[in-house]
């Protein structure tokens, strides 16, 4: 029964009229003005993709509510029929386009259908797509030398995965194995994965199951929005002393967090937290964890790495998402020395370091480096930043504007004071940006941040548009 409703209301939703229907032309959508109020001009962009002659959006929907995860969600009254992308643009069934200003959840870092990844792609797809890790292949050799180039310090062995969660659940693992311990200390708000040990270490209640998660404790978050002690990164740290003092048998196997938490909301830690953190950790036996699924591969700008932008070097640094452009691809770098654990038994991933996505992986980051995207990460994403933060002192719904380069966060609240998050606000303000052509996530623990995540290729145009089309936006409320 639940599963029919779930499909009538997937149906309903996408049946219900809107100004992407297919009767409509992708001009005389762009042009429909909104509300009475003419949407702003989308920049130009040369490239206009094939006609779609595959299913429509209802057909779609009706395989996705028969056939998939009742638990999969969308986001929309009336959801999209993504068919075709270039760099920092979507396409719809319609051939409407669309500004991504969300990247595939902080995953397009290159843009989407970069030529040189695609190239990458096909060529070594031509040759082998799979083997195995028993037989030798360039492709992941050359690539986790490459991404060893881009870690500091010792870091320097890489474990392939196939995603984030995979990433993070190898991580703790070591981590036990090495230290001998089993507790591990994670931030609340944080999001670490969808697995055993990785939803222990997840400390949202909207993402954690009725499952058994043991020997994970959750510490006080540096959150300088609603944090108790603002931006005192070292106050806040005082409670990892504490957690391993009446938590722990005074060891710990490890402590991992984010940077800046991605699905918490894009939470910038408050500064001096992690080296203060790390320096407790250590001296408690444990090993420190970096999880850069989202922060990383240059998307803040101002460092490749989340971690660097707090002074800090970790023993462990896991990351996925970014470093594949789109391809299912995670990784785990730490030092030899750590990673000699491994060899006291037999572990083994079938996918992880496939030769199509080790290809792509590297090729993400020659792109990096030839079209200076993290340069342009941090000049757009602080332009960006700035507009932000104008819109802002115009907008009293905006509480807060935070995060770095091209990972930004803007949260929603009816109440300034009591920081009464805007749920149902911001829901309306999504459907009037994508009405206009604007793709933005949405995240926090209370669902009321929009998460700022596009391909680094994103440009100044780009920003200004999506600052117009947000202030039409929050106009309407």
């Amino acid at each position: 029964m639940q599963r029919l409703a779930s499909s009538r209301r997937l149906l309903q939703s996408a049946l219900a009229p809107g100004r992407a229907h297919s009767s409509l032309s992708a001009a005389a959508v762009a042009a429909a003005p909104e509300n009475g109020v003419a949407a702003p001009k989308m920049p130009p962009f040369d490239y206009t993709p094939p006609p779609y002659d595959g299913p429509r959006l209802a057909e779609i929907a009706r395989k996705r509510a028969e056939f998939l995860s009742p638990s999969l969600f969308h986001f929309y009254d009336r959801p999209l029929n993504i068919v075709d992308g270039k760099l920092q643009y979507l396409f719809d069934e319609d051939g409407r386009r669309y500004l991504d200003a969300f990247g595939g959840i902080a995953t397009v870092c290159c843009g989407h259908c970069h030529p040189d990844v695609i190239e990458a792609i096909v060529n070594q797809a031509k040759k082998i797509q799979h083997s195995t890790v028993l037989y030798l292949n360039h492709a992941i050799a050359d690539f986790a030398e490459a991404l060893a180039s881009k870690m500091p310090g010792d870091l320097k062995v890489v474990f392939f995965t196939n995603s984030g969660t995979e990433a993070n659940e190898l991580a703790l693992m070591i981590a036990r194995i090495y230290t001998g311990s089993h507790d591990i200390i994670s931030l609340r708000n944080g999001y670490h994965g969808n697995a055993a040990a990785t939803m222990g270490a997840t400390a949202q209640c909207n993402w954690k199951f009725n499952i058994v998660q043991t020997g994970v404790h959750h510490a006080l978050n540096p959150d300088p929005y609603r944090g108790a002690f603002g931006s005192d990164g070292e106050k806040y740290a005082k409670d990892i002393q504490e957690t391993i003092d009446y938590g722990t048998t005074g060891r710990v196997a490890g402590f991992i967090s984010e940077a800046i938490q991605g699905v918490g909301g894009i939470v910038e830690l408050a500064p001096g937290y992690l080296p203060a953190a790390y320096k407790m950790v250590r001296e408690a036996g444990g090993l420190c964890i970096a999880d850069e699924v989202q922060a990383g591969v240059a998307r803040t700008g101002s460092h490749f790495w989340g971690f660097e932008g707090q002074g800090v070097i970790p023993d462990i640094v896991t990351m996925a998402k970014g470093i594949g452009n789109g391809m299912p691809i995670g990784a785990v770098v730490t030092t030899p020395e750590i990673a000699q654990v491994l060899t006291c038994r037999s572990y083994f991933n079938t996918f992880g370091g496939n030769p199509v996505s080790t290809a792509a992986g590297h090729a993400v980051l020659q792109v990096l480096e030839k079209e200076k995207l993290q340069e342009n990460a941090l000049v757009v994403g602080s332009y960006l930043k700035e507009q932000l933060n104008i819109l802002k002192e115009k907008h009293d719904i905006i509480g807060d504007v935070r995060g770095r380069g091209l990972l930004l966060g803007v949260e929603l609240v009816t109440d300034h004071q009591k920081k009464t998050p805007a749920k149902a606000e911001i829901a309306q303000v999504m459907n009037h940006m994508k009405d206009m052509g604007v793709l933005v996530g949405k995240g926090g623990f209370f669902g009321n941040v929009f998460r700022v995540t596009p391909p680094l290729c994103f440009t100044k145009e780009d920003s200004d548009f999506l600052i117009e089309v947000m202030d039409i936006a929050l106009s309407k409320l």
